[in-house]
């Protein structure tokens, strides 16, 4: 399943603004929530959001020196200092405002940038107990470029041993016993998230929810 730069981009916008509405949806304490990011509350992963919505090469730069080279630090301690220093309802106004943009970091893609916003909104939504639902099409775009990266996610590395099919999509990847489920649920377990990981089914599923449980 293929699509153009563009279409990814509108995709890109129509979920921005499905973060926007979710947002407008939360309490004041729902802000501090931990969110399925380690040590991140919603509030963090927001301000993520916004601040990979327009990257600046040498902020980038800067940050990453400051991070020592890492990646996820960057992203993780970046995103908690614009969190700090900003209000709840400054961040909805700055994602409102970042809705259109069109902007990718060096060596990334618009994948990447629809990657980032559909798996950091259920971040969000899941913990507090929202239901956010997935787009297929662009689920599954997102899980082939998470796939084909590697460096960051290690999915292959760490789903080695299970041949992984989605039931909505046929997209699949991987071999061994048979794990099934849908391309949102194993896009989630892809980039490192357990927190769907019982909606998986198949010869391969115990052994993935036990895996799980003992990390």
């Amino acid at each position: 399943m293929s699509m153009t730069d563009d279409e990814i981009w509108r995709a890109v916008a129509a979920q921005r603004v499905t973060l926007v509405e979710l947002l407008e949806s939360l309490s004041a304490p729902d802000w501090d929530h931990p969110s399925l990011c380690a040590d991140w509350r919603v509030r963090d992963v927001v301000a993520h959001v916004v601040l990979s919505s327009n990257p600046e090469f040498w902020v980038l730069l800067i940050n990453l020196i400051r991070a020592r080279g890492s990646i996820t630090r960057l992203a993780r301690d970046t995103g908690i200092r614009h969190a700090d220093r900003v209000s709840a309802p400054e961040l909805v106004a700055q994602l409102r405002a970042a809705i259109p943009m069109r902007t990718t970091a060096p060596g990334t893609t618009p994948a990447d940038r629809l990657m980032d916003v559909l798996v950091h909104i259920q971040d969000i939504a899941i913990p507090l107990g929202r239901t956010v639902e997935m787009p297929t099409a662009a689920a599954r775009l997102a899980i082939e470029r998470v796939w084909s990266t590697g460096w960051l996610f290690r999915s292959e590395q760490r789903l080695s041993g299970f041949h992984l099919l989605a039931t909505d999509s046929g997209w699949s990847a991987g071999s061994g016993t048979l794990v099934e489920g849908s391309t949102a649920d194993l896009l989630l377990l892809a980039t490192g998230r357990t927190a769907r990981v019982h909606a998986l089914t198949g010869p391969g599923a115990q052994d993935l929810i036990q895996r799980a449980a003992v990390g």
